[in-house]
């Protein structure tokens, strides 16, 4: 009997400990956030641009269906961890079923930007950002990320490290 009781207040104390670490998790999510567009169904900025291709680019043009907007910075460690997560999702979901922009930040030359999506293998579109678009996204760390559905309302948000699971978890449900 006195043996269970002592284990009993092992679980008991390890369920309280990972209950408080969840908490403060999420907290500092919260924080992180707390700056960025709300992902309550506003309409996301106008995202409007050139591709490293030299492509002009509208957001507003793909419409049709859900996009995930992922800002990065070519000097940014999380994002070059990252980037591989972006091409992976590509192979899980056809552009026909969700647009995948990224939005370059914080560059100082193409060759720079060239150098990181040819070392990340990106296949997907990238446009040559700028501090208005960093703004109007507010856009204040890297990686940033939002979620659109196809009516360009912002659903999801986020910015640090994503899985591909998590990425693909964002976005499957939009619609």
């Amino acid at each position: 009997m006195t043996r269970r009781k002592i284990d009993m207040r092992k679980v008991r104390s390890f369920l309280l400990n990972a209950a408080f670490f969840i908490a403060v998790f999420f907290v500092l999510l919260a924080f992180q956030s707390r700056n960025m567009l709300a992902a309550d169904g506003q309409p996301a900025p106008e995202l409007k641009g050139i591709t490293l291709a030299g492509v002009p680019y509208d957001l507003a043009d793909v419409s049709d269906r859900p996009a995930l907007v992922y800002f990065f910075a070519p000097w940014c460690k999380i994002c070059a961890a990252s980037s591989g997560n972006l091409t992976r999702l590509r192979r899980f979901r056809d552009t026909e079923s969700l647009e995948i922009l990224t939005v370059v930040l914080d560059w100082q030359s193409l060759a720079e930007v060239r150098e990181y999506v040819d070392r990340h293998g990106l296949d997907v579109p990238v446009v040559l950002g700028n501090r208005r678009i960093a703004q109007d996204w507010r856009v204040s760390a890297f990686p940033t990320y939002y979620v659109l559905d196809s009516n360009r309302q912002v659903r999801h948000r986020d910015m640090g490290y994503s899985t591909q699971l998590g990425l693909w978890w964002r976005t499957w449900f939009v619609e």
